[in-house]
């Protein structure tokens, strides 16, 4: 199934060009390498929109959706590449991507004939009023893994074993250790999950771990992504583009306002996937 992981930032949508022409998918932004940079610094963020699961599958498409809206459809906007401008759409029809749901918490809206659907729940088993889900990732087989705040900051998956799925277990002492341990990503082929705590181990705030699937079956030590990634700032929010190319997530960031009083801001950032397949064990 394919899976859009919705953050929890604000953004406004906007009309946005490449200048000068070019085949680069990413709003024309500069790729990164080892080291993380900002993605599209130029596109303001402010309330109204979440900026969600982001890139469909050919990185044609990306888009913002407002699913806090009761039992009524939400509301997608796509800015779709044709030629060299993104062009911004409300989703009124159906469009061209493999990419036919968005997750929020533990509810999706999936793609139909004539637009978005309401908001369904994911699994009842999620549907539990002691649980506090942010995210809700998935494998291709179907491995559910998600957080869980109202439970200390922990995250716990759910196979399917045998066409049952089974009930959540919490993941181990690899990953749930530290504070505010949420936002998990689970590889399609369930061969690394990545997530972001702050640990005694880590660079101040919260940091982006990964931990890979041994040959057991059991997950290995969490492995800070380093300095490249993480920052004294919190980093958080991470996902991989369909291509399996990036990851992005974001950085809180201090800034002074006029008066010399400081707020915190949150700004995207993208770095290849290479700086994971660095970490994997040989």
């Amino acid at each position: 199934m394919g899976l859009l992981a919705l953050s929890a930032c604000q953004s406004e949508p906007q009309g946005i060009t490449d200048e000068p022409a070019t085949k680069d998918p990413f709003l024309g932004q500069e790729r990164p390498e080892l080291t993380a940079i900002p993605f599209a610094p130029g596109v303001r963020y402010t309330q109204g929109w979440t900026l969600g699961g982001d890139f469909g599958p050919h990185s044609e498409e990306f888009y913002l959706v407002n699913p806090d809206q009761g039992g009524y459809a939400a509301q997608v906007i796509v800015f779709k590449k044709e030629g060299r401008t993104w062009t911004q759409h409300p989703f009124l029809q159906t469009h061209s991507t493999d990419s036919n749901r968005l997750y929020r918490r533990n509810k999706y809206i999936e793609r139909t004939e004539t637009g978005w659907s309401t908001m369904k729940s994911i699994d009842p088993l999620l549907e539990r009023e002691d649980w506090g889900i942010m995210r809700v990732t998935a494998s291709q087989k179907g491995t559910y893994v998600f957080d869980d705040y109202k439970s200390n900051d922990v995250i716990r998956i759910s196979r399917i074993k045998d066409g049952v799925r089974e009930e959540p277990q919490l993941l181990g002492p690899e990953i749930n250790v530290g504070e505010w341990t949420a936002h998990p990503v689970i590889a399609p082929d369930e061969s690394y999950l990545i997530w972001d705590s702050e640990r005694e181990d880590g660079h101040g705030a919260s940091d982006i771990y990964v931990t890979f699937r041994q040959p057991d079956g059991e997950w290995g030590k969490a492995i800070n992504l380093g300095d490249q990634v993480n920052s004294a700032q919190d980093d958080f929010s991470s996902w991989i583009t369909p291509d399996g190319k990036y990851l992005f997530f974001w950085r809180s960031e201090e800034k002074t306002n006029p008066d010399g009083s400081t707020y915190q801001d949150s700004n995207r950032y993208w770095v290849s996937t290479q700086v994971i397949e660095n970490l994997r064990p040989q």
